[in-house]
Parts: C-alpha cells; structure tokens; sequence
C-alpha cells in the first residue's frame, strides 16, 4: 500500500472514533433519552362531546 492511502485509512479511522465519542457525549448531556413526564393536563369536552374516541372509553 502507498503512504497516501495509509494516511487517509488513519485520517478515516481518527474521524469516525471522533465521531462515535462524539455521539456519546451527546447522549449522556442529553438525558440518556430519559423523556420528561407530560405535564397534567384536564380532558377537554365540547357538551357532552369526549375529548377521546368512544372505543377507548370505559363501558358503562
């Protein structure tokens, strides 16, 4: 192999182990993907219009 593409191959290696610690750092400063609860919020009606489909509604 020539010196140029063994540099490259280096180069390409160092970008991509960059690139992965990177997006590990990223991730732990972000929450780990952990997603915060939604806040409480009262169903809305319009009458006696649910704010949710009949289907999913408790039978009476």
């Amino acid at each position: 192999m020539s010196l140029a593409l063994v540099v490259a191959l280096v180069l390409m290696g160092l970008v991509c182990v960059a690139a992965a610690i990177g997006a590990a750092v990223l991730v732990v400063r972000d929450g780990r993907g952990q997603i915060p609860p939604e806040p409480p919020i009262r169903p809305w009606t319009a009458g006696h219009l649910p704010s949710r489909p009949y289907a999913t509604l408790d039978r009476v």
